[in-house]
């Protein structure tokens, strides 16, 4: 229950604070000729994080030339991968969803339903904690790609020692951190899902089974050890009253034998 309803809002948070982001960061140039400074120079970049197509124009503190420079670093595959991954966990939650409420039959018939959903519970699991540790790392440098302090190291102005560059904000990455958060929590999630999803397949089914049969196994056993035990000591009950019948009988001969006396024998 918990999967059906966490897995598909975690992933939406996942995939929805990392492909909806946009920053921004701004640095000043400050020029000996104040008339060639720009204070507010605004950089803007987004979503799949191809820093390296982001350009800005900076002052080149000589007359009105201005350069045209870039961001450096691509970082499009560790977030779109990460995405991917959310967008289909997000598609493959609701689709268990329809089938776990709906389709409760054709899901347990023959077992392959809960195969297939334990297969894909941990294949789900391991592409979560890959991509969001891809990304984790991938956020790692684009915070230092748009750092403002690395940015004004790109500009022929701020090498010359008597203009002055400084950075006026930087982006706002709580966004992007939750994504990296959103992620691993759907990797505990999806991974405390496996055992849930095992029990549902036929290895644990069949496990099982074996332990009660062997229980009964060991219950008859005990059974006709005791009927066994029992009857040898009828057995040996009936045997010891037979000797002492013998016994009382030979007795009793002997009795009547002794109570007779002697036989005389008269001549006649």
């Amino acid at each position: 229950m918990c999967m059906v309803i966490f897995a598909p809002l975690f992933a939406i948070f996942a995939f929805a604070t990392c492909g909806g982001y946009s920053g921004q960061l701004r640095v000043s140039v400050d020029c000996i000729n104040k008339s060639d400074s720009n204070l507010s120079i605004g950089i803007n970049f987004a979503y799949p994080f191809r820093l390296n197509r982001v350009d800005f124009d900076v002052p080149m503190c000589e007359g009105r030339r201005q350069e045209r420079l870039y961001l450096i670093g691509d970082f499009s595959s560790s977030a779109e991968f990460f995405v991917t991954i959310a967008v289909f966990s997000f598609l493959y939650s609701l689709l268990a969803t329809v089938v776990y409420i709906f389709f409760q039959n054709k899901y347990r018939e023959n077992n392959r339903g809960p195969f297939i959903d334990f297969i894909v519970t941990v294949v789900f699991s391991f592409v979560w904690l890959v991509s969001s540790s891809a990304w984790a790392k991938g956020l790692s440098d684009v915070k230092t790609a748009t750092d403002p302090d690395e940015v004004v190291l790109l500009m022929s102005a701020c090498k010359v020692q008597t203009n002055k560059c400084s950075s006026v904000y930087g982006p706002r990455w709580s966004g992007l951190n939750t994504s990296v958060v959103f992620g691993y929590l759907n990797f505990v999630l999806w991974a405390g899902n496996i055992w849930f999803v095992f029990k549902e397949t036929g290895w644990h089914k069949g496990g099982a089974a074996r332990y009660p049969a062997s229980s009964s196994e060991k219950q008859t056993t005990a059974f006709n050890q005791q009927v066994y035990n029992q009857g040898s000591f009828d057995q040996s009950g009936a045997a010891f009253t037979g000797t002492g019948d013998f016994a009382q009988s030979e007795y009793s001969q002997v009795g009547n034998y002794a109570s007779s006396g002697p036989v005389s024998y008269t001549n006649q």
